[in-house]
């Protein structure tokens, strides 16, 4: 009998994308790398950083070598600064704690900074073969509604590891987790799921409870804020002046590059509480050395 394990297994397997971390010869290494830069991070932006990461230094002992300033300016606007920072300490505790390998298991993954329970076991499952649950927003979304009947992914609970865990076939369990993963980010998508296409459309629970739609709370729930204008563009922009320019800022043309002024003092300050900016004795600022 074809379970739903065997239709996803098999869909995946056909429909896979052909992604360069899935390549076989990555290291542990190079799979860390993409699962941190991939997060709420297009892959097609995440790509050609990967690419110039993994060749610009191999190993994490290469990246814990490298100055903060070197990888804040070579994380450029692939999401949150703060998490290449995060990276680079993640990297100087797998030199000295580990050698200078990537380690295998989940709580080992989880000890390092910044490395937290999805990608200890994304790197667990898809680089060393773990059969261990891994969950971020497509499995939680292909879950909520091929099991659960439920439109929307709803928030992370403690409880969801249990229910995937619950799915994970003994055999190919890792393929499996990554085909949920794949059929979350391809077909069963947040906004308009392309469901002819999806293997469990005969099993699904939201098609067989006939395709509810969330209620407008539930959608006002899950509307992101915009960002033009927000504290965050202006962190940004203040960001891209400091990596942009190769000597120290004046304030005035930090002053230039944000009018807000109130805005600007805010974003300006959370960079330097966050170690992404520091301010030397002459009253400039660059990015930490």
């Amino acid at each position: 009998m074809n379970t739903l394990q065997d239709a996803v297994i098999a869909w995946y397997r056909t429909h896979a994308r052909d992604l360069p971390w899935r390549t076989p010869g990555t290291t542990a290494w190079e799979v860390l790398l993409s699962e941190v830069m991939s997060q709420q991070t297009p892959v097609a932006r995440v790509i050609p950083i990967w690419e110039q990461w993994r060749q610009r230094w191999p190993t994490p002992a290469h990246f814990a070598d490298a100055g903060r300033d070197e990888v804040l300016r070579a994380w450029g606007r692939l999401g949150y600064p703060r998490r290449a920072l995060r990276l680079h300490e993640c990297a100087a505790e797998i030199v000295e704690r580990f050698e200078g390998t990537v380690p295998a298991e989940v709580e080992e993954l989880l000890s390092l900074p910044g490395i937290g329970e999805y990608t200890a076991r994304a790197v667990a499952c898809f680089h060393y073969g773990k059969n261990v649950p891994v969950v971020d927003t497509n499995v939680r979304r292909v879950y909520r509604r091929a099991i659960e009947g439920h439109f929307l992914a709803g928030t992370a609970s403690k409880k969801e590891l249990g229910h995937v865990a619950a799915l994970l076939p003994e055999i190919d369990g890792p393929t499996f987790s990554v085909g949920l993963m794949e059929l979350g980010a391809l077909v069963c998508t947040a906004a308009s799921p392309d469901c002819p296409r999806c293997p469990l459309l005969s099993r699904c629970a939201w098609q067989k409870a006939g395709c509810p739609q969330p209620s407008e709370e539930d959608k006002k729930r899950r509307r992101t804020q915009k960002y033009e204008g927000t504290d965050r563009h202006a962190r940004g922009t203040i960001m891209a002046l400091l990596r942009n320019t190769p000597t120290s800022v004046p304030m005035a043309q930090i002053d230039a590059a944000w009018p807000d002024a109130a805005q600007r003092s805010r974003a300006l300050f959370g960079l330097l509480d966050d170690g992404l900016a520091e301010q030397l004795d002459d009253g400039t600022f660059r990015l930490p050395r």
